[in-house]
């Protein structure tokens, strides 16, 4: 993809995106951020997002292979992207129904470049989202979460900014975009909390 048809592309995203989600969706400048890193390298193969709107239709042309976990809600969000000229359906699997069922059923096989958790936002479910998730992102790989300023989804922030497994890159708006490190892990089975810098914070 050329610069020129990299920025028609986004410009476009962002014109339709306040039409996509009837709860909110991703604004300018996040979106911008999100086509930005999902650009670097020379693209992505693997992506993940739960929840749908702007950045699928962003991530359709910029990921090799989009895994969408998203259920409509009653917001039209995955109608909406479906039926919009910008989305490229043969680059995305939709897997429709509550990520609280669907993430613990998948089975990955590639591993990830890029992840977005921006799905249901009540604790403990963007924790639940990230658990089944991380174990799957590559080095070098980033993790976008969005709407931190929520206090469910700040406290994984936190955690996040404080682990080995992740340097936080920046912050747009109230997404954060998150590098994967050499750090090892996290084993998904077992403890070990007293190994996480998060456990290891003196309270102020």
């Amino acid at each position: 993809m050329t610069k020129d048809s990299f920025d028609r592309l986004v410009q476009s995203v962002v014109e339709i995106a306040p039409n996509l989600h009837g709860s909110g969706t991703f604004s300018k400048a996040p979106l911008r951020a999100l086509a930005r890193y999902a650009a670097q390298s020379g693209g992505i193969q693997c992506s993940v997002e739960t929840g749908s709107g702007a950045s699928t239709l962003l991530l359709s042309h910029l990921s090799g292979r989009h895994l969408a976990f998203t259920v409509d809600s009653g917001t039209g969000s995955l109608e909406n992207v479906k039926s919009s000229p910008l989305f490229r359906s043969e680059n995305v699997t939709v897997i429709e129904g509550p990520t609280q069922l669907t993430l613990p059923r998948f089975s990955f096989r590639d591993p990830i470049q890029l992840a977005l958790i921006d799905g249901p936002h009540g604790f403990p479910f963007p924790d639940l989202e990230y658990y089944y998730i991380y174990p799957h992102i590559e080095r070098d790989g980033v993790l976008v979460l969005d709407d931190i300023q929520i206090r469910s989804i700040h406290n994984l922030f936190e955690f996040l900014s404080a682990d080995d497994m992740w340097h936080l890159d920046e912050v747009v708006e109230n997404t954060s975009f998150f590098r994967r490190t050499e750090a090892p892990t996290f084993p998904t089975t077992g403890d070990g909390w007293w190994l996480q810098k998060y456990n290891c914070q003196s309270e102020t």
